[in-house]
C-alpha cells in the first residue's frame, strides 16, 4: 500500500511563489492498492493532476472517499478526466443523509450555474455510496468510516492493507478547546479509529494562538494534532489541510514547534506536501 499526496491545503487553493515547497491545492490522496485498484482519498483541486496522471496508466476500478462534501474536498471532481471514461470503473463514496442522496447532494454543486455541465452529462459510469457503518472491504484491504467532529457530517478514514494501516482525518477538532489529557479516550473524537495506525494524515491547520480564536471551527491546533497523535499511539503524524495564510516558512515554524511537542527524537511529524509519497 503506497500513498502519494497530491494536493494537502485546506480551505481554499494557494498557488504561489511563497507556497511552492508544500503546494497550495486542496486535500486529494492517492492510494494504490495493487491488482489495478486505486483509492482516492478527497477530491480537491489536487485530483485534477492526479486524473492527468491516471489517464496514461487507467485503473480497472476506481473508489474516490470523501471526507465531507466543503468546497475544498469537492471542487476538483469535475475536472477528473477518468470519470468520463468507460473503461474504468468508478465508485464514489460519502457521508450519509437522511435529507438527500450524495449524487444529488454532490449534483447541487456540479450543476448550473456554479459548473456549467451537470453531474449526469460529466459521468460516464459512477455509482454512489452512502460509506457503511462498520468494515467493508475494497480489493484485499478494510476500510472504517467514521464520524468525526467537524463541521456538518464529515468522517475520518481508517485503511488496512496486512499488517499496515494508514488514517486519514484532513478536517478534525478533537478537543473543542478541552485539554485532550483531561478527557476520557472513549469521549474523544476519532481516537479509536486511529489508534496505532503507521501513519495518520491529520489536521494541523492552525497554531495554538491562532485556534484559540477560531473554537469551534473544526481544525486542530498544532498542540491538539501532537497530542492527538501520541494518544493514539501512531507510528507517524503527518500534519495536513495547511491553512492558506500560511507560507512554507510558516509551516516550518510550525515543525518546529511539532517536534518539540513530540519529544523523542524518533518518527518525529512530518509536513505533507505535494508530490510526497509514504511507502506503508
Amino acid at each position: 500500500m503506497d500513498v502519494k499526496i497530491w494536493g494537502s491545503r485546506g480551505s481554499l487553493a494557494t498557488p504561489g511563489p511563497s507556497t511552492v515547497k508544500y503546494g497550495g491545492n486542496t486535500a486529494c490522496v492517492e492510494v494504490a492498492l495493487g491488482d489495478q485498484i486505486e483509492v482516492v482519498l478527497d477530491a480537491g483541486t489536487g485530483i485534477r493532476r492526479l486524473g492527468v496522471e491516471l489517464e496514461s496508466r487507467r485503473p480497472e476500478v476506481l473508489h474516490i472517499l470523501l471526507t465531507h462534501l466543503h468546497l475544498d474536498h469537492l471542487q476538483g471532481l469535475g475536472f477528473f478526466p477518468l470519470l468520463g471514461d468507460p473503461q474504468v470503473e468508478v465508485h464514489v463514496w460519502g457521508p450519509s443523509s437522511p435529507v438527500q442522496s450524495l449524487e444529488k447532494r454532490i449534483g447541487r454543486y456540479l450543476s448550473p450555474p456554479l459548473f456549467p455541465v451537470r453531474l449526469h452529462d460529466l459521468m460516464s459510469s459512477v455509482t454512489f455510496h452512502d460509506v457503511p457503518e462498520g468494515e467493508w472491504e475494497i480489493g484485499t484491504a478494510r476500510f472504517v468510516g467514521e464520524p468525526i467532529a467537524h463541521q456538518g457530517p464529515t468522517l475520518g478514514y481508517r485503511i488496512e492493507q496486512g499488517d499496515r494501516a494508514v488514517a486519514y482525518l484532513p478536517d478534525h477538532e478533537p478537543a473543542r478547546g478541552r485539554n485532550l489529557l483531561e478527557i476520557e479516550p472513549e469521549w474523544i473524537s476519532g481516537l479509536r479509529l486511529v489508534q496505532g495506525v503507521d501513519v495518520l494524515l491529520h489536521d494541523g491547520q492552525y497554531t495554538d494562538d491562532e485556534y484559540s480564536q477560531k473554537l469551534g471551527w473544526g481544525h486542530s491546533g498544532l498542540t491538539d494534532a501532537v497530542t492527538f497523535a501520541k494518544l493514539a499511539e501512531v507510528g507517524r503524524l503527518v500534519l495536513f489541510h495547511h491553512d492558506p495564510a500560511h507560507d512554507d516558512e510558516q509551516l516550518e515554524t510550525m515543525l518546529r514547534g511539532a517536534h518539540e511537542l513530540w519529544g523523542k527524537e524518533e518518527n518525529q511529524p512530518l509536513l505533507a506536501y505535494e508530490g510526497m509519497v509514504l511507502e506503508l
